[in-house]
């Protein structure tokens, strides 16, 4: 309506000013007028939404009226700057509160992106470091390639892990992934990345025990990367764009590699299409996960206990993720389940608030993904959130020299 020459006024929650402020000077208009009020989210409440707007009508009645200013007339965004490539110098500590200071970080210690480290990790793939990946919500932020590698160095990631951050870069500027809805909404979506593919083996990533625990360094790094490359790149800051109203521990790390050797079907990512020797990155932004205990392991019971602990679906809930151990998976096979149909009975048995009768279906419906991992015991795990998708990961020529050079990086427990 601006563009169009109609003054306008936005009335915004207060809590949402500076997230407010934020989207119109990225957009290229940093003196539009804001009033800010105070009727709570989503309230359903008319006496609290008359209180606050009648608070506020002098303020919505001046700022349509008062005449423009200078900088509202011309408005300017503001100019980047040019930087030089050494922004700082000093000790660890001094650089990692040199960074944590200017919201660099993510609140843990960063291994500094010294320009040694950005060119090993830069061995990663055969794309010039200028080369543009994608740009990234909500900023547009451009995600070259020695900007991903800047801050998988400030993850402690290996160089190896390049080409699976840049498939989720493409992933997350994918429309299809839905992430400008999911990463910036209320409701703390955290990515949640399934990785398919010969590649899992190469970089040790978990689909063991405690797969989603910390203790990787190719789990936890690829999902601190991720997430360090959404808000430095992408620009979505904890409380100003990124306005999940409790926040998620998933956004420092959720990643597990697909057990492919246990798992009874095709691997996921030839579900998703892909061919088997391909690899490959999986996303889907769940908000809450849920564990269930079978009490025993025959398929009546498995099935009953997925049926009776399948989330309520709320609002963005459109996907749904079941993890399941890989003893389960061959039970279910050897019944003649396959992935398609699990998915099935998942949708058919999923409905809001209501008591699910075994025997009986709904009408619940959903994207709906199996994911064979994890280690030993008899659980099952259930995600549950929006909806996402898959990309191919492009290896450099020289892998296998690479892979080589980096493969002995894993942990050796002493026995107690």
């Amino acid at each position: 309506m601006e563009e169009m020459g109609t003054p306008t006024v936005s009335l915004v929650n207060m809590g949402f000013m500076n997230d407010a402020r934020s989207a119109a000077s990225s957009r290229g208009w940093p003196s539009l007028r804001f009033v800010a009020e105070t009727v709570p989210s989503e309230c359903s409440v008319a006496e609290q939404i008359e209180e606050s707007l009648e608070a506020v009508m002098d303020d919505i009645v001046a700022g349509l009226s008062r005449p423009l200013t200078p900088e509202e007339a011309s408005p300017k965004t503001k100019e980047g700057g040019s930087l030089s490539r050494i922004v700082f110098k000093g000790t660890l500590k001094e650089v990692n509160q040199f960074f944590y200071k200017r919201g660099w970080g993510d609140g843990l210690p960063l291994i500094p992106p010294t320009e040694e480290a950005v060119a090993e990790m830069l061995t990663g793939t055969d794309l010039a470091p200028d080369h543009l990946v994608a740009t990234i919500i909500p900023r547009m932020g451009k995600a070259t390639v020695e900007r991903i590698a800047i801050n998988a160095v400030m993850a402690g990631a290996l160089p190896t892990y390049m080409p699976v951050l840049i498939a989720g870069v493409k992933a997350l500027a994918d429309p299809a992934s839905s992430f400008a809805a999911w990463e910036v909404s209320t409701g703390s979506w955290a990515p949640f990345w399934v990785v398919n593919g010969p590649i899992r083996n190469d970089l040790h990533i978990n689909s063991g025990s405690g797969a989603l625990s910390p203790g990787d360094i190719a789990n936890s790094a690829i999902g601190r990367a991720m997430g360090l490359i959404v808000k430095n790149i992408g620009g979505a800051r904890k409380g100003v764009e990124d306005m999940g109203t409790f926040g998620n521990p998933g956004k420092y790390a959720m990643v597990l590699a697909e057990n492919e050797e246990e798992c009874p079907w095709e691997p996921l990512h030839v579900a998703e299409g892909c061919t088997p020797q391909e690899n490959s990155i999986t996303v889907s932004f769940p908000n809450c996960l849920w564990t269930l205990w079978p009490t025993a392991t025959d398929e009546q019971t498995l099935l009953r206990t997925l049926a009776d602990g399948l989330f309520p679906s709320g609002a963005g809930q459109t996907c749904t993720s079941v993890l399941l151990l890989p003893a389960h998976a061959k039970t279910l096979a050897s019944k003649g389940w396959t992935r398609e149909s699990l998915a099935e009975f998942v949708n058919s048995h999923a409905r809001p608030g209501v008591a699910k009768d075994f025997t009986s279906p709904t009408d619940g419906r959903g994207e709906v993904r199996v994911i064979v991992c994890g280690g030993p015991g008899s659980w099952i795990v259930l995600t549950k959130g929006g909806k996402g998708l898959t990309k191919k990961i492009e290896l450099p020529l020289h892998w296998d020299k690479l892979v080589q050079k980096y493969k002995a990086i894993v942990p050796t427990y002493a026995r107690y």
